[in-house]
C-alpha cells in the first residue's frame, strides 16, 4: 500500500461533505434510467452507472452550485443530467473505439451488442435533455446542449485525426477539449449559473472545469503508457494498439529521426505491429523525453485550474477544488 492509499482524496473528501446530495444524485439517476417496457435500457445503463466510476463531473456541478450558496434542488437535476452525459459518451465510444474494457470491467457492447449500447446512449441523451428542461433555465439547457455538441465534435474530429503522424498539439488540444474538457467546464459553469453569480465568477467556474478537464484527460493519455491495469480500467498501451494520436507520441514525432519515424509509420500509420513493439515504443518516449514533457502539460494545466479559482470568494469547497486539481495530476507525480 503506498502513501497515498492512505491519505482520503480531495475527491473523497468532496464526495464526504457533499453525501447527501450525491446521494439524492443517484436516486434520481437510478428513478431517470428506468424504463417500463425495455429492461435492457436500466441493465445496460446500471453495468456502467454503477461500475465503481467517482462520479467527478456531477460531483463538480454539486460542488459549484454549493460553494456559490445556491439552496434550492435544481442543482441534484443538473448532476444527474452531467453524469448521463457523460454515461451516454462512454456507451458510444465504446462502439467506436470496439473496446472490450471499461473502468475493469467488460463493457456493455461486449456483453451485449453494439446496437443496444448506442440506443441505451441514445435514451440517456433524451433523458438529460428532459432533466435540463426541468431546471426552467434557458441558459442552463443552452451550455448543457452546447457542451454535447461539442463532446460529438471532438470525438469526430479525433476520428478524422486518427493514425495521422502530422497531427499537432494544437489539433490534440482541440480534440481533447471537445471530448473530455467540455462536460467539465459545463459542469462546474452551470453550477454558478443557477446560483445566479456574477459573470466574472461564472466564467471563472468555467475557466477551473475547462483546465481540470484537460490535464485529466492529458493524465489519462500518460497512464495509457505507464499506469497500472487496474487504476486505468484498461490495458496498458491500449492507445498505442489502438493507434491513437496522443501527446506523448506527439512529443516523441516532433523529435523522432528517420528511422523512429519509420517505426511509427509501420505501427501507427499502418498498422503492422508486432511482438514487441510496444516495448520500443516505450523505449523511444523514454528516449526523447516525451513522458515527462506530457507530465509537465498536465501539471500546467492544473495549475490553470487552480489559478482560476482565485476570482471565487474564499470558501471551504473553492480549497476541495483546488485540491481535486492536484490529485488529478498526482496519479504521475
Amino acid at each position: 500500500m503506498n502513501r497515498q492509499d492512505l491519505v482520503t482524496s480531495p475527491v473523497d473528501a468532496l464526495r464526504n461533505l457533499l453525501s447527501e446530495d450525491m446521494e439524492a444524485v443517484n436516486r434520481l439517476i437510478r428513478a431517470r434510467m428506468s424504463s417500463e417496457h425495455a429492461p435492457r435500457i436500466p441493465e445496460i445503463s446500471a453495468h456502467l452507472i454503477e461500475a465503481g466510476g467517482k462520479r467527478l463531473r456531477p460531483l463538480l456541478t454539486l460542488a459549484a452550485a454549493r460553494m456559490c450558496g445556491y439552496e434550492g434542488e435544481n442543482h441534484i437535476r443538473l448532476a444527474a443530467t452531467v453524469e448521463f452525459i457523460h454515461t451516454a459518451t462512454l456507451l458510444h465510444d465504446d462502439v467506436v473505439d470496439e473496446s472490450d474494457r471499461r473502468r475493469g470491467r467488460p463493457t456493455a457492447n461486449l456483453l451485449w451488442d453494439n446496437k443496444s449500447s448506442v440506443l441505451v446512449g441514445d435514451y440517456l441523451f433524451a433523458r438529460s435533455f428532459q432533466l435540463m428542461v426541468e431546471t426552467g433555465s434557458l441558459r442552463v439547457l443552452d451550455i448543457l446542449a452546447d457542451a454535447a455538441a461539442t463532446i460529438a465534435e471532438g470525438e469526430v474530429l479525433q476520428l478524422t485525426v486518427a493514425r495521422n503522424l502530422a497531427t499537432d498539439e494544437n489539433t490534440y488540444l482541440q480534440v481533447i477539449r471537445g471530448k473530455t474538457a467540455a462536460l467539465f467546464a459545463a459542469a462546474t459553469e452551470v453550477g454558478g449559473v443557477i446560483a445566479g453569480r456574477p459573470e466574472q465568477e461564472i466564467a471563472a467556474l468555467r475557466a477551473y472545469g475547462d483546465a481540470l478537464g484537460i490535464a485529466f484527460q492529458i493524465v489519462d493519455d500518460l497512464l495509457d503508457y505507464g499506469g497500472a491495469s487496474g487504476t486505468l480500467g484498461k490495458n496498458v498501451g491500449d492507445d498505442f494498439r489502438e493507434r491513437k494520436i496522443t501527446l506523448p507520441l506527439i512529443k516523441a514525432l516532433a523529435a523522432a529521426d528517420e528511422t523512429e519515424r519509420g517505426f511509427w509509420q509501420r505501427t501507427i500509420e499502418k498498422g503492422r505491429q508486432e511482438e514487441g513493439d510496444l516495448e520500443e515504443a516505450l523505449a523511444l518516449l523514454n528516449r526523447h523525453g516525451a513522458l515527462e514533457a506530457t507530465r509537465a502539460a498536465a501539471l500546467d494545466w492544473s495549475t490553470r485550474a487552480r489559478d482560476a479559482l482565485a476570482a471565487l470568494p474564499p470558501h471551504p469547497i473553492r480549497d476541495h477544488l483546488a485540491g481535486v486539481a492536484d490529485f488529478v495530476v498526482a496519479r504521475v507525480s
